[in-house]
């Protein structure tokens, strides 16, 4: 008996000019990445320990003069333990470690540079460390905020 090779043709169980679903499934994380994309101007990096709170977005706190070309970030996105020191500093303490309130050095030169005394800083309480941690809040005499997650290696402008 002789056999005969018949080749199965297969057909795509989709209506014809319909994409794959895995193709536009693709596509929908491709825009989704360049959306993010596009927000990281007005607020780059999230930091360790940023946290959401109930306060304005980002795009709705305009960037003052003195944090641009910076880092940002809105105060409504710190952890909660820097807008209680926040908070504190707006109504002058009671702080809770000796050394809040001290001139800030700027020795990394991070910051815009300005005369010894200009800054101050306050600690970001850190949960579970048994020191003060590395966070910080850093104010200038301008009116500027300043936030750091890791003991002074970088700075994010307070948008508030």
């Amino acid at each position: 008996m002789v056999s005969r090779y018949v080749p199965l043709k297969f057909r795509w169980s989709r209506a014809p000019g319909r994409a794959p679903s895995r193709v536009l499934a693709g596509l929908l994380v491709v825009l989704a990445v360049l959306l993010a994309g596009c927000g990281a101007g007005t607020s780059t990096g999230t930091g360790t320990g940023a946290g959401t709170g109930g306060g304005p977005s980002s795009a709705a706190v305009a960037t003052p003069g003195w944090a641009k070309g910076m880092a940002t970030v809105p105060e409504s996105r710190l952890p909660a333990e820097a807008r209680r020191t926040l908070a504190l500093i707006d109504r002058g303490g009671p702080y809770p470690y000796s050394r809040d309130g001290i001139v800030f050095g700027n020795y990394e030169r991070h910051l815009p540079k300005h005369q010894r005394g200009y800054y101050h800083e306050y600690t970001v309480p850190t949960p579970g460390s048994h020191d003060r941690g590395a966070r910080r809040i850093i104010t200038g005499q301008g009116g500027e905020f300043y936030y750091t997650g890791d003991h002074y290696n970088s700075f994010r402008a307070v948008l508030r």
